[in-house]
């Protein structure tokens, strides 16, 4: 029974939160098992991340010196390609992030491996691994298992699995990487520029608007409302694609996941999967809707029939 190994990720010296995230992912995929959860730092000085990745669940924690400050996708390869010769582990598992687009198919086509990315749920049925992942545009989900593969590389997507607070104290172990030609070389970094005036990720609640919306000068009335309530106004895609709302503002497929949202009302949003895709985690979800067979009271803890403006005005009144 091989370990779960973790490759840490971080850009211009901060660790990426992914990380942790996935490290959430390992912790629950271990679960009651003995298996042992390794965290590999991979980095021109991994000192200065070790003491961020020591968390609740990680066994060990792999220092893994390479000779590049910033990310390099040959380098990475060839040092996840060693540790896992060298370590056997039965899962790596890695942020779903453009770093690890670059290198981790290539990890898995070198080393046999089996392969799975945008994993938003990993399990064990018996001694067999299998990932849970979207297709056809999350219109559905399918599970992935791997016969005959003795290590697997999984990517983990971000906004899913929530950190551990707790912090732990893993041993600490040093793996010399092999040299590695690297193909391209890092020049610097361009931020892009930073679009939307909220970060609705971290929105623990949230009021999303949707087609009911009916027409654009109806918006204001329900940013008041969130106002009021103390909640994060966000968006369907048809909202935001009709600029209604900024695309910073737009929760699903296409716009951003709320991962840290606890209550989630969604007025007049029928419930497209693209829109489920990001907001089915909350585990308070109401949702408002004049058809009876919208497709988000599949999801919603609480659900009106009825219509959304008349709605809104008996909360304000009650406020």
């Amino acid at each position: 029974m091989g370990e779960i190994l973790v490759v840490a990720e971080h850009r211009q010296g901060q660790l990426n939160p992914a990380t942790l995230e996935t490290i959430a992912a390992a912790v629950n995929l271990k679960g009651g098992s003995d298996r042992k959860i390794a965290v590999a730092v991979l980095a021109e000085n991994p000192d200065d991340f070790v003491g961020q990745v020591g968390k609740a669940g990680v066994d060990e924690i792999v220092k893994v010196p390479v000779g590049v400050a910033s990310f390099q996708s040959d380098t990475y390869e060839a040092a996840v390609l060693a540790l896992a010769e060298a370590r056997k582990p039965s899962v790596i598992m890695l942020p779903h992030t453009v770093d690890t687009w670059g290198y981790a198919p290539a990890v898995a086509v070198r080393g046999g491996f089996g392969c799975a990315t945008d994993v938003f749920e990993a399990k064990y049925d018996g001694d067999e691994l299998v990932a849970v992942r979207a297709a056809y545009a999350e219109k559905l989900h399918m599970e992935v298992d791997f016969p005959g593969k003795d290590t697997v590389v999984l990517t983990v997507r971000t906004n899913v699995f929530k950190p551990s607070e707790d912090d732990a104290s893993p041993s600490v172990s040093d793996f010399a990487a092999p040299p590695a030609e690297a193909r391209t070389t890092h020049m610097k970094f361009i931020e892009p520029e930073q679009t939307g005036d909220v970060d609705i990720t971290q929105a623990e609640y949230m009021l999303s608007i949707g087609r009911g919306v009916g027409e654009e000068d109806n918006v204001e009335e329900f940013k008041e409302l969130a106002d009021t309530l103390g909640f994060t106004l966000g968006c369907s895609r048809p909202i935001a694609d009709n600029g209604w709302l900024p695309k910073s503002r737009q929760v699903g497929q296409s716009g951003k996941t709320v991962a840290k949202c606890k209550v989630y009302v969604a007025l007049g949003i029928s419930g497209s999967v693209q829109h489920m895709a990001g907001m089915k985690h909350v585990p308070n979800i109401i949702a408002v809707n004049k058809d009876a067979e919208a497709s988000i009271f599949t999801i919603a803890r609480y659900g009106i029939v009825g219509d959304m403006f008349e709605i809104a005005e008996e909360l304000r009144e009650q406020m």
